[in-house]
């Protein structure tokens, strides 16, 4: 293995960790396989995070911020301003669907975390806990922002934000085609709302 600083180190071992984790979940995964495959010495690997709790959570916020700033680009890509906050709530769904057609899609790596050590129960661990509360918080805010010029912003990104989440498990489980009605969803959802006709 070759010498790397520390800096370097942790980008290796956060994307081999995501990747990882994310294949196989969590509980199949030794600190040794992150290791070979970041190229690292297990001494560096315990210097950076101390337990694999420490480095689950670590690996859910770095492909946390990954997630918003991709889902962020893509709806300012097809619906920049001053396109209104319905086009752009619904270019949300559109980045949905893309996901959840993309090689590889597993479900929501948040979802699938807190099932394994975040949820209720002797498994439960709160630094998985807490990172994966985070990232549902910071989409929830996200979308709530794009929500603006609804009277009740708050209302309608907590809607579209558990419609998102609802097709991203149900994909999971049945296939890509959840995210279409739950675009309809939204729609509808929108609809009802008001605030925002036509935009």
């Amino acid at each position: 293995m070759t010498a790397v600083d520390d800096d370097e180190g942790r980008t290796r071992v956060l994307e081999a960790a995501e990747e990882l984790f994310y294949e196989y979940g969590i509980h199949a995964v030794r600190m040794t396989q992150v290791r070979d495959q970041a190229g690292v010495s297990l001494a560096r690997l315990y210097k950076l995070y101390p337990s694999k709790h420490h480095l689950v959570a670590a690996s859910l916020r770095a492909h946390g911020q990954r997630l918003r700033a991709a889902l962020s680009e893509s709806v300012e890509r097809s619906a920049p301003a001053p396109a209104g906050s319905r086009t752009r709530l619904l270019a949300a769904f559109d980045h949905l669907q893309e996901t959840i057609t993309a090689p590889g899609f597993r479900g929501c790596a948040f979802v699938n975390a807190w099932a394994e050590l975040g949820g209720p129960g002797h498994e439960r661990h709160p630094l998985v806990a807490e990172a994966v509360q985070e990232h549902k918080i910071a989409l929830r805010a996200y979308l709530t922002g794009l929500a603006g010029d609804f009277a009740d912003a708050r209302g309608v990104g907590e809607q579209i934000h558990i419609l998102i989440e609802g097709a991203m498990v149900t994909s999971s489980i049945l296939g890509a085609d959840a995210a279409r009605p739950a675009r309809d969803g939204a729609c509808a959802a929108l609809a009802a709302a008001g605030g925002a006709p036509g935009r």
